[in-house]
């Protein structure tokens, strides 16, 4: 469906410098196939979206479309934008315009369809993506979620080929991220050819049939999900992929600011979209410092999520101690709540592990 060859992106800088983007970028995208693209911030992700539909014209290269030449310049991209829904981090809603009105627009005034049958296929889309009962109001009302689900209704309403997503869940609030991404897994199910820039490695995984692991401006990877995530050849590829992010709370003395820490949980789960083990891992925390480990200070505690594999832990850690310091009737009260408990030496003292 789409070819690109020896395609590269340069900008020129404020201060006369140039800055190249996009470096020798090469793939092929077949019909059907569900692209995720992944890689570090900075590494051409966006600007690789934005040049298959010509919103950022390429410095060199070509990009082929059905065998197309889009980079032709004569090419006439109104055509182009049929094919190709765009879908952005920011909604890109008309504000002045209803629900409605904003994803009929362009059907009737591009696609030449009667105002009726517009107003149709629209209402068929908004059931789609659980919007029907937003079709009157104006964005304003809506929701960060909401608005992006309205973005996919109207870039569908151009009956496009293949959809471009540029990281459609970023500007969203956390507890927001799981409509978008089930209204993509559902267009993923129905075949639509997708392409898309994303940071949620876990949803790329379960929904892509392929992964491109973007940096430096170039094609680092290109594999499948099983491939990138399981197997990678490329040590930057598998540190991307497996990064951990981290909580940190050390522990002098009892006299601490335990509401500073769960304050410090709460947004750390609902940043990374985990916000259901907040008060788990607040709970755990305070039974273990209080009860099972209250005559040891100096204590590390670390709340872990691995995004790839959705694993959420807590570290509690002791230098220069060198066996665990739990009771047989600690670990009786504290393994009903956990999925396991881990105790090790580790080159400093001990660790006890907790997944949860």
């Amino acid at each position: 469906m789409i070819r690109v060859e020896h395609l590269n992106k340069t900008f020129r800088q404020p201060d006369g410098s140039l800055l190249t983007v996009l470096h020798d970028v090469n793939c092929e995208i077949h019909k059907g196939e569900v692209i995720s693209i992944i890689g570090p911030s900075g590494s051409g992700k966006s600007t690789f979206l934005h040049t298959l539909n010509m919103l950022e014209p390429p410095t060199s290269g070509k990009v082929y479309v059905n065998g197309e030449d889009i980079t032709a310049p004569d090419y006439p991209l109104a055509k182009l934008r049929h094919k190709m829904g765009m879908v952005f981090q920011n909604f890109n809603l008309f504000d002045h315009m209803t629900v409605l009105e904003n994803i009929t627009f362009a059907p009737v005034k591009l696609l030449h369809l009667s105002q009726t049958r517009a107003e149709q296929e629209a209402m068929e889309l908004l059931k789609r993506v659980g919007m029907v009962h937003k079709a009157d109001v104006y964005p304003a009302t809506l929701s960060g979620g909401q608005k992006q689900r309205v973005a996919i209704a109207r870039a569908l309403a151009m009956h496009p080929d293949v959809m471009l997503l540029d990281e459609p869940t970023s500007s969203l609030d956390p507890t927001m991220v799981g409509e978008v991404l089930a209204v993509m897994r559902g267009l993923a199910q129905d075949g639509m050819t997708m392409l898309l820039v994303t940071h949620q490695l876990r949803f790329a995984r379960d929904v892509s049939s392929r992964i491109i692991f973007m940096k430096d401006g170039g094609i680092y990877e290109d594999g499948t999900p099983e491939q990138i995530f399981e197997f990678p050849i490329h040590s930057a590829t598998k540190a991307f992929v497996n990064r951990i992010k981290k909580l940190l709370f050390e522990i002098d003395s009892d006299d601490f600011d335990f509401y500073e820490i769960h304050t410090d949980i709460t947004r750390f789960c609902i940043k990374y979209n985990i916000q259901a083990k907040a008060e788990h891992a607040f709970t755990l925390i305070k039974e273990v410092l209080f009860l099972h480990t209250r005559h040891i200070r100096p204590i590390t505690v670390r709340l872990t999520h691995t995004e790839m594999t959705g694993v959420t832990a807590l570290d509690f850690m002791v230098e220069n101690l060198n066996e665990t310091p739990l009771t047989d009737a600690d670990r009786v009260k504290i393994r009903p709540q956990v999925n396991d408990i881990i105790e090790e030496r580790t080159t400093r003292g001990f660790r006890v592990k907790l997944l949860i």
